[in-house]
């Protein structure tokens, strides 16, 4: 991972979970392990190659596994692993807080 400008925690998980899709990713696997079309799906915008990219990312960094089942055609599950699960509690207060504007914002 690349060095931080500031040194602080938040810019450190932030060059991880940053963009647009890496903590949809994760909030989509909390439920359980998902195919790659499973993601695809729940995340419609997402192109292929910006979805693999990111599942790479979480995955060298130790959050998601990836499993490969020896079928035909091939079926591969991808999973929160032990320390992916530390995110639940970033998921559900960025969960909480979405909420929260969209009430601000209807009003």
């Amino acid at each position: 991972m690349r060095a931080t400008v500031t040194g602080c925690s938040v810019e450190h998980a932030m060059h991880l979970l940053g963009g647009r899709w890496r903590r949809l990713l994760v909030s989509y696997l909390i439920d359980g392990p998902k195919r790659f079309n499973e993601l695809r799906r729940d995340l419609p915008g997402i192109s292929p190659r910006m979805l693999t990219l990111d599942l790479r990312a979480l995955e060298s960094a130790g959050l998601i596994s990836r499993t490969v089942y020896p079928t035909t055609p091939v079926k591969v599950a991808y999973a929160l692993t032990e320390d992916g699960m530390r995110l639940k509690t970033v998921v559900s207060v960025v969960q909480e807080f979405g909420l929260w504007l969209k009430q601000r914002d209807a009003a």
